[in-house]
């Protein structure tokens, strides 16, 4: 599947986040990823579905909603309502997990789970064949512009091994950290939608930010195909 680079508003300028978001737009991307936080999940706290309502009014990005909050399953038909394309809940943050993802996948929208980074992927087991997305968190959620947390990434490489037996259709995301170098990082190991927040956002040239951190992951993926191609012919 193709490389999606989908900016993160958490880090966009929230005094102009229209604005923001249209510069992102007119760079060529497909998603605009939006952290939803409650203070309770994570210790910051972001937007509700108004604001996801109103940036759905001038934009016709497909909203990929990242929900950070306990009890999610009370809020998810609001932000579908709202305008959101695609909901990823935290397996962490609900214990009818399987409950969850069936609601979601009943208001028509592509549904995701969340792992932190400590999470074990055997969490994900059972419910691994429901999922569009499976979002792995390379940094602790809650705040934008934190390091990258290399340890993911047999975490990344191991889930697509997994995906490719169970669930081939179903991608994987990932969220922390992402600039040009962990770009490469992550879509050598696997990962095909990559979130970049203050690399974008904090970029004097916001759209140039974009290609370079896309061209960065995609060098790697033919790098990678190559080799591949290569060990085929020996």
């Amino acid at each position: 599947m193709a490389l999606t680079i989908a900016p993160s508003i958490l880090s966009a300028n929230f005094a102009r986040l229209g604005e923001d978001v249209s510069l992102v737009e007119n760079a060529g991307i497909d998603m605009l990823h939006i952290d939803i936080m409650d203070g309770h999940f994570v210790p910051n706290i972001s937007i509700g579905p108004a604001v996801v309502g109103s940036l759905r009014k001038v934009s016709a990005l497909e909203f990929d909603v990242h929900l950070m909050i306990e009890h999610p399953e009370k809020y998810v038909e609001d932000f579908v309502k709202a305008g959101a394309d695609s909901i990823t809940i935290h397996a962490e943050a609900t214990r009818h997990l399987h409950r969850v993802i069936q609601l979601i996948k009943s208001l028509g929208a592509n549904v995701g789970v969340a792992l932190n980074p400590a999470t074990p992927l055997e969490m994900l087991t059972y419910v691994l064949q429901e999922l569009d997305v499976v979002l792995l968190m390379t940094v602790n959620p809650g705040f934008g512009g934190q390091k990258f947390i290399q340890e993911v990434l047999p975490k990344i490489v191991a889930l697509s091994g997994i995906l490719k037996e169970v669930n081939p259709l179903c991608r994987i995301e990932v969220d922390g950290g992402i600039n040009v170098e962990t770009a490469r990082l992550v879509s050598k190991a696997g990962a095909e939608i990559l979130v970049a927040g203050a690399a974008v956002f904090s970029s004097p040239d916001p759209q140039q930010a974009i290609y370079d951190i896309l061209e960065a992951a995609k060098e790697e993926q033919r790098d990678n195909k190559n080799k591949r191609f290569r060990g085929i012919k020996q």
